[in-house]
């Protein structure tokens, strides 16, 4: 085990996160609980604060790895439109201080010697993506934002946000690679154990010590009768013929395993910190960990702008499934599966926890007050270096039952985070069908939040506004009782679901104008949306960025595009059998599409710019590969 001295201070971070005029909230991760001061450089003044325990939480996760919660309030606030600098001294022993330039250099843009953000006053442009899995041969799509922030010369230039709408980590499907490197990492950081009921193996020493620890998780289930289903559903992979092959035999089950996903794909430096080397495999096994070894090792060399970019923008997040795990909470009798089981319980909650730290705490601070304080008990607690399993499972139910993972922001476009995992709502008549993605409750809320506002930026992962072909097929799929093997997720797949987000669009005191940002589907495109016979509005757009480091298969999403062209054209009567018949749906053209084409297949990152309306004026598919930005146009 590496001493505490001979590990960087700084593993990861700093991230921006929720930034406003009177507060500030960063996430970062050190090797030890650090001695912060927050310097901001003002266009007229500096400005030192020191990070007290009321200014910064600090989270042991591990013997050397210590997250740390950053919430600084100002009784006055910060100037907005105008670059503000930032640093983060790190104040040693001896009395001696570093800076951001000293312990990460790489966060830093040419000829800049701290990293810098900007309080807007509107929202007049944002960065927006989802899906970004680390083994995809696809190249990095937070690199473009990277590379336009260095671009960037003036503050109106920059982006207000960037909002990732999910699928930031793949918990459920991981590289033998990447296991190998969280698996040393652990080691080398102490990231704390933990024992597992319910498995073949007793904790999580052993988990990774196991033969079936790489490629055959599944086998880790007790090989009885009863949980076969679990079995098939959660940990054995789940073929799905009509779009993709998804693959859980790498399933991240420990609370350690997810933190150290964080690390590795938020930060360069924690690889710095490991050696990795192939574990014992089959000679199948062997060519498949060469072929992913050079996926990971590209994403690997990106990380330096992604951390940079992490750096410099607010950045807001939203879980899908894959955070947790794949079609998470997709039907009533999914849930009764995976939490009638204390293995699969353990490991959706090991990821709740993870991403609560990681992601959901930075959206809105406020909310997680009591649940951040169970956490620090749980942590407190740790025993030669293991959790305690009864603490830990009690802070697992709070964190399932919790509901407070969306989010508002009262910025101008109003902000709204759905959260569409967690507050479903359930079929009553057949518990293989799928959950609307909101309940009644939470859509009332929704309601009750958008009312009078003039225009808002609502962010729901899966499209409210989809492809009606795809939609269609995963509405055959459900009838005949399989929803699992097409990710039957779409808004229009509930009756009640669907039927009160429409009417919320045509209730007469929300806004006129609304702009949906979606991600989920591995493809991106642009709809806009009316409401048949009603001129005054409103006017809906639905943007889908989708993935940052992922893409549909290209020869079957171009069977997908032109089939739902012919056959949900303007004149089609299908039209009027889907629940949006009240709607004329227009769909953006892109600009380098070939003929007729409208869904757009290319890993990257969106960009939306807005007008004073709340309008989007320019809607951009920012491409990974290289080729230039596509533009999403409206039919002339």
């Amino acid at each position: 085990m590496s001493q505490p001295d001979t590990l960087p201070a700084v593993l990861a971070g700093p991230l921006l996160r929720r930034l406003e005029p009177g507060r500030l909230v960063l996430w970062l991760v050190g090797s030890r609980a650090l001695a912060l001061t927050l310097r901001l450089q003002l266009p007229e003044q500096a400005l030192d604060i020191e990070l007290d325990a009321t200014l910064c939480q600090v989270v042991p996760v591990g013997r050397q790895a210590f997250i740390h919660l950053i919430d600084v309030a100002f009784a006055d606030a910060l100037p907005q439109d105008v670059s503000i600098g930032y640093d983060l001294l790190i104040t040693e022993a001896h009395g001696r201080s570093s800076g951001i330039a000293q312990w990460a250099p790489h966060l830093l843009y040419a000829n800049a010697q701290t990293p810098n953000f900007v309080l807007y006053s509107h929202i007049h442009q944002l960065m927006h993506g989802s899906c970004r899995k680390p083994h995809h041969p696809a190249a990095e799509g937070l690199l473009c934002v990277d590379r336009l922030l260095g671009e960037a010369r003036t503050p109106a230039e920059r982006p207000a946000l960037l909002i990732m709408s999910g699928d930031q980590v793949y918990a459920d499907d991981v590289a033998g690679p990447m296991l190998r490197a969280l698996h040393h990492l652990i080691e080398r950081l102490g990231l704390f154990d933990e024992h597992l009921d319910g498995a073949v193996v007793d904790d999580s020493t052993k988990l990774y010590e196991h033969p079936a620890s790489y490629y055959h998780r599944a086998d880790l289930l007790p090989a009885l009768k009863h949980n076969e289903t679990l079995r098939e559903r959660f940990f054995g992979g789940v073929k799905k013929p009509i779009f993709t092959s998804s693959s859980a035999d790498n399933h991240l089950v420990t609370f350690a395993e997810v933190m150290a996903m964080y690390l590795l794909v938020w930060s360069p430096t924690p690889w710095a910190l490991i050696t990795p080397q192939a574990p014992q495999l089959t000679p199948e096994e062997q060519a498949r960990y060469a072929r992913e070894q050079v996926q990971i090792d590209t994403f690997r060399d990106g990380l330096n702008g992604v951390s940079r970019v992490l750096a410099h923008l607010p950045c807001l997040m939203i879980f899908d499934d894959h955070d947790i795990t794949d079609d998470w909470n997709l039907s009533a009798q999914w849930e009764e599966t995976a939490y009638g089981h204390p293995f699969s319980k353990r490991i959706i909650g090991n990821a709740l926890l993870a991403y609560m730290l990681c992601q959901g705490w930075g959206n809105n601070p406020d909310a997680f007050k009591e649940v951040l304080s169970r956490t620090c008990a749980l942590t407190a607690q740790v025993r030669d270096n293991y959790l305690d399993a009864h603490a830990q499972d009690q802070l697992i139910d709070e964190l399932l039952k919790f509901q407070q993972w969306h989010y508002v922001l009262p910025t101008t476009p109003a902000l709204v985070v759905l959260d569409t995992r967690t507050r479903r709502w359930r079929s009553e008549f057949n518990l293989k069908q799928p959950s609307g993605l909101l309940d009644w409750e939470a859509l009332s809320e929704l309601q009750q939040e958008l009312l009078d506002h003039p225009s808002a930026i609502i962010v729901s992962p899966a499209p409210v506004f989809g492809v009606k072909l795809i939609e269609t097929v995963q509405k055959a799929f459900s009838w005949c009782g399989y929803p699992l093997l097409v990710d039957a997720e779409n808004w229009m797949a509930h009756r009640g679901a669907a039927q009160v987000i429409l009417n919320i669009f045509r209730h007469s005191r929300t806004p006129g104008n609304y702009v949906i940002l979606s991600g989920d589907v591995h493809y991106s495109f642009v709809y806009e949306v009316l409401i048949r016979h009603r001129n005054a509005g409103p006017k809906i757009w639905q943007i889908t960025s989708s993935g940052i480091k992922n893409e549909f298969p290209r020869r079957l999403l171009d069977w997908f595009d032109r089939l739902n062209r012919w056959l949900y054209s303007p004149r089609s009567p299908l039209n009027w059998l889907t629940r949006r018949r009240p709607m004329q749906v227009v769909p953006h053209i892109p600009e380098h599409a070939r003929a007729g084409e409208r869904l757009w297949n290319s890993a990257g990152v969106g960009q939306v710019f807005f007008n004073e309306q709340g309008q989007p004026e320019a809607i951009y598919q920012h491409n990974a590969d290289g080729t230039p930005r596509t533009k999403m146009e409206a039919p002339q």
